[in-house]
């Protein structure tokens, strides 16, 4: 008997994203053209700022994108390993870290450069980082932000605990008839950490103490070569919800949103009223870091559509429509870019690299047996370049033993390992090994 007729595929129902606005509103305060508009929830918060302090906003993000630009420029004339470019994501950057009161604690990615330099971290303290001389760059207490975090999400856990020890600390102050000084923690991370195991277990935490952390992503649209479409079906400012706290999702290349933003959303943490979730809509103009292409897999039209949108030209037009601010202000402030990228070109050809002996002083602060036993390997395997002396197997007399085959090929001898006196296997190996 024949078999029955497979009926028809049932056609592939096509995939359903709710529209942005329909499920969270996106906040706006300065159109693109530089146009102000009114927020019922975020505008007080911006009152005060003026045309001055708009100014400063300004000077900010042109230092900041100058010195981007120059540590890329470094990068590419092999003067830094590596560089993670922040261009197109000032206003996001500036205007929350201008929210930030001294006692609130940052804990960063690797790309918050304004970030850190609103936090008083120097130029050469940034860049001993990506030079390889450091493994840290500044002393976290003294700028109340932690150094980069490399290990994307990692850091967003490090915050939360941050913060219910912020929290404790008030507890113990009140039960003890003390006042603490309010503070939060900020943990910054992008559209693609957003997916992380950390990062989910960091804000089922936070939601369960009312950790006083503020959450601000920075949604770049890319997560290296990956779209926002992949990461996330809806606004990560939606997400926050499932959690049981705010979100908010504001245009992240409108300075004054996100300052406005990030001072309301840090109000309520100081105030012991939880978490909150910022997501700053912006795009990264440049590549993912100096490693990557972005022409791989971005569409020139979308760069160009997001170059229009650009945070800088944006308060630009603002400024001169609405406060009169000339050219000789802008002329100034490139004046003091350059002036400013100049400083840290001439910083990092200052830089001496530093002993590698030095680096066994740094992960314990206490003397540690494991850590003096590399130290007496590296010291024995330095000691083998420095032997001369080579054989053969032609040289080796009846019964003895020549040095490994690869070993000798390659003009190397074998060093001791420092705990059993054997040749240690990390220096052996064929000479294409060593290649």
């Amino acid at each position: 008997m024949d078999a029955a007729p497979s009926s028809p595929a049932a056609p592939v129902p096509a995939r359903t994203v709710p529209t942005p606005e329909v499920r969270t509103r996106l906040v706006r305060l300065l159109d693109r053209d530089g146009r102000l508009s009114e927020d019922p929830v975020l505008s007080p918060y911006v009152r005060d700022v003026g045309a001055g302090e708009l100014r400063e906003l300004y000077r900010s993000m042109a230092l900041a994108r100058r010195f981007d630009e120059e540590a890329t420029n470094l990068q590419r004339q092999g003067q830094l390993v590596l560089w993670a470019p922040m261009r197109g994501q000032e206003a996001a950057q500036v205007g929350s870290a201008r929210a930030l009161h001294p006692a609130d604690h940052v804990f960063p990615t690797y790309r918050e450069h304004a970030v850190a330099i609103e936090r008083g971290v120097e130029p050469a303290e940034l860049l001993t980082v990506f030079r390889g001389h450091s493994a840290g760059g500044w002393r976290p207490s003294r700028h109340h932000m932690n150094v980069y975090s490399i290990v994307l999400g990692c850091q967003v856990p490090h915050a939360v605990g941050y913060a219910m020890g912020i929290d404790l600390d008030r507890r113990t102050a009140e039960a003890e008839g003390r006042e603490a000084e309010p503070a939060a923690a900020v943990v910054y991370f992008g559209d693609g950490t957003s997916t992380q195991g950390e990062v989910h277990e960091g804000m089922v935490f936070a939601a369960s103490y009312d950790a006083p952390v503020v959450f601000f992503v920075q949604n770049n649209q890319w997560a290296i070569s990956v779209p926002f479409s992949t990461q996330s079906r809806v606004p990560l400012a939606e997400r926050a919800a499932g959690y049981g706290f705010e979100g908010i999702r504001v245009d992240g290349n409108d300075v004054l949103a996100v300052l406005a933003a990030s001072r309301y959303a840090l109000e309520k943490a100081r105030a012991g009223q939880g978490p909150v979730l910022v997501e700053a809509e912006t795009y990264r103009l440049g590549a993912h870091t100096t490693a990557d292409d972005p022409t791989k897999y971005r569409r020139r039209e979308d760069e160009h559509h997001w170059s229009e949108l650009d945070p800088l030209l944006r308060l630009e037009a603002h400024l001169r429509e609405a406060h009169g601010t000339g050219d000789d202000f802008f002329a100034d402030v490139a004046a003091d870019a350059q002036a400013f990228a100049d400083q840290a070109r001439a910083l990092v050809m200052a830089m001496d690299p530093p002993a590698f002996e030095d680096f066994f002083d740094r992960p314990y602060a206490e003397p540690h047996s494991l850590v003096e036993e590399e130290r007496a390997w590296y010291a024995a395997y330095q000691a083998g370049f420095d032997d001369t002396d080579t054989h053969t197997d032609d040289d080796a007399g009846p019964g003895t033993a020549g040095p490994d085959r690869g070993t000798q090929a390659a003009g190397l001898t074998v060093a001791a390992d420092p705990v059993a006196g054997a040749p240690d296997p990390r220096t052996a190996g064929t000479q294409e090994d060593l290649a």
